[in-house]
């Protein structure tokens, strides 16, 4: 199937994908870091799946989610009926982690297929199953699953599978829990309940949305994805719920985007901050103070979900990949980059956190003064980049900028809530930087910010100079760099984030046009008072998403389908971000910033 053949359920700790054929062919337990029981999305059936759906053909599948919750709905019509099932995940707070699955008969009578072949560690092991009173216990090593159903079950060869038939008016319930093997089964909860209690959880947290702007409905559905890859206990919002969704098909820029980067997170905080949810911000501001250490130099770009700094990448050979795209890793070598950027997004941290209390917590101003000191003797060397370069370092500028976002937020901090500190050095910094970019960030004969310094090559992160307040949306400069980047980096409408060709990232191939970085294009024509323009875009982009509203990494013109780890915070976070630009402009807000980092 293809990536945008997948809808998403999870209950805020782990997650699972759900094919439009009825099979969940992605699944972590306990945690969206786990190895995976279900695999047979890199690989095959062999690799582990639950399959539910008509034992016939279905003449057609649509599916939706009930609004305003994570609870996916599928509709299948046959030759001998129609049948719904409704495949959800209850959120866990002190209980087992669970997968629910409700079969209900809307018209005739409809021969049904279950089959659960369960594969943990990556697909690698067969479970040992044995027969329960209300189902089967597949157990490997220190997992545990647990199968609840009426349905008679047939076991062989580590996969348990039900031919049953659903009439109209009758319902079957399937529930999958897991637990540690050498503790007690949790009791089973009803299905029935279970779904009632879900459907009002995600109600009630929809419900406190206060974004009243353009494009609601997907804003709205964008924030519940957002929050879905937020984990409950940690506040650490993780970038994708996969591994190695490849950029390329059949390439191998494939990554794994279960872990928690600073930058995404305090992006998609801003985006939900924004809409009124104050509560994940101050729970990832925590996160950071957590994992942040007493030594400023040793704040990573990215975490574990639970702060974990060692997320050592390997390779899985036994799996063959998301159609051959090989090879399938699991950690990201990534952690261990310099990228200068991130502790600019740390700084909007503080800023968030400050603007939102109304005053800045006096245990916590040493510890970001500490950071900002630091950062005074590191913002002049290269760094690997946004985009993890595996080349050389270089100065690149989107970096520089974020620098400068350090500087300029702390002295708005300092001086609003009258804080002690080299206030006059800071500005100076903060200015050196601002002319220190412009002179060698930004190309006069092409009128365009490029790159990294000295280069000939575009990027379209410095889309991002708008956006956090760098300069003005409708500055020359900015002009020039929107033209082009649409120009250059530019595939039928849609933008890359460089040139693979042209710029030495370390990596063989190609890959996919990056949403996120379409979306700032968005946001950058709205403050450039391009509002038809950035409108036209974002709706192209909105045309992109699956029929349940779902976005991955990327998007392959040529191939005309999605792309990379999926869904992906990045690309509804900006989703949001473009929303809110357009929103502004057309209610006369041009002056605004997007970013909040930066009202």
């Amino acid at each position: 199937m293809r990536i945008e053949d997948y809808g998403l359920i999870g209950d805020m700790q782990s997650a699972a994908l759900v094919g439009r054929d009825g099979s969940v062919d992605w699944l972590c337990l306990p945690r969206f870091d786990s190895a995976s029981c279900c695999s047979a999305l890199l690989g095959d059936a062999r690799h582990g799946r639950w399959l539910l759906a008509p034992a016939g053909e279905s003449r057609a599948t649509t599916r939706r989610y009930l609004p305003g919750t994570l609870v996916l709905e599928r509709e299948h019509e046959t030759a001998d009926g129609a049948v719904r099932v409704t495949d959800f995940m209850p959120p866990r707070r002190h209980g087992p982690p669970r997968l629910m699955r409700i079969v209900e008969g809307l018209r005739g009578a409809v021969p049904m297929r279950m089959e659960l072949a369960l594969r943990p560690d990556y697909g690698a092991v067969h479970p040992w199953i044995e027969r329960a009173a209300d189902g089967v216990v597949a157990t490997a090593g220190p997992d545990a699953f647990r199968l609840s159903t009426p349905l008679p079950l047939e076991v062989e060869d580590g996969t348990a599978s039900a031919e049953f038939v659903v009439v109209a008016g009758a319902r079957e319930r399937l529930t999958l829990t897991w637990h540690l093997s050498y503790e007690p089964a949790p009791p089973v909860e009803d299905a029935d309940s279970a779904l009632a209690r879900t459907s009002e959880w995600w109600r009630q947290w929809s419900g406190r949305c206060r974004y009243d702007g353009a494009y609601r409905d997907e804003v709205l559905t964008s924030l519940i994805a957002l929050k879905a890859m937020t984990s409950e206990t940690t506040g650490a919002l993780i970038a994708a719920p996969t591994t190695s969704l490849p950029e390329e098909i059949g390439g191998v820029r494939n990554w794994d985007y279960r872990y928690c980067w600073l930058r995404d997170s305090v992006l998609a905080l801003e985006a939900l901050l924004a809409a009124g949810y104050s509560e994940e911000a101050l729970a990832f501001r925590d996160f950071l103070l957590r994992v942040g250490t007493g030594d400023p130099r040793q704040i990573q770009i990215m975490y574990g979900i639970g702060g974990e700094r060692r997320l050592t990448e390997f390779e899985l050979p036994h799996l063959p990949g998301y159609e051959g795209s090989q090879p399938v890793r699991v950690g990201n070598a990534a952690s261990e980059q310099f990228q200068l950027d991130v502790y600019g997004e740390v700084a909007a941290v503080m800023y968030l956190g400050a603007d939102l209390l109304g005053r800045v917590e006096k245990r916590l101003w040493p510890r970001w003064r500490a950071i900002v000191e630091h950062i005074e003797t590191i913002w002049r060397e290269p760094d690997d980049g946004i985009w993890e370069s595996r080349g050389e370092r270089r100065h690149y500028t989107y970096s520089k900028v974020m620098a400068w976002v350090v500087f300029d937020r702390v002295v708005r901090i300092a001086e609003r809530f009258e804080l002690e500190g080299p206030i006059d050095r800071w500005r100076q910094t903060r200015d050196e930087i601002h002319r220190e970019i412009c002179e060698r960030g930004y190309d006069r004969e092409r009128r365009t910010f490029t790159q990294y310094y000295g280069s000939r090559e575009l990027d379209a992160s410095v889309l991002n100079i708008p956006l956090v307040g760098f300069l003005p949306g409708t500055d020359e400069r900015v002009t020039g760099t929107i033209d082009a980047i649409s120009a250059e980096l530019g595939r039928d409408g849609f933008v890359s984030r460089y040139s693979t060709a042209e710029t030495d990232d370390g990596l063989p191939g190609d890959e996919g046009q990056f949403l996120a970085c379409s979306f700032w294009l968005v946001s950058a024509l709205a403050l450039n008072d391009r509002v038809a323009e950035a409108r036209a875009l974002f709706e192209r982009l909105l045309g992109l998403a699956n029929d349940v509203g779902l976005l991955a990494e990327e998007y392959d013109v040529a191939r005309q389908r999605q792309v990379g780890n999926f869904p992906q915070a990045f690309s509804h976070l900006t989703l949001i971000v473009a929303a809110r630009a357009i929103t502004a402009a057309e209610r006369g807000q041009k002056h605004m910033a997007v970013r909040t980092s930066s009202a």
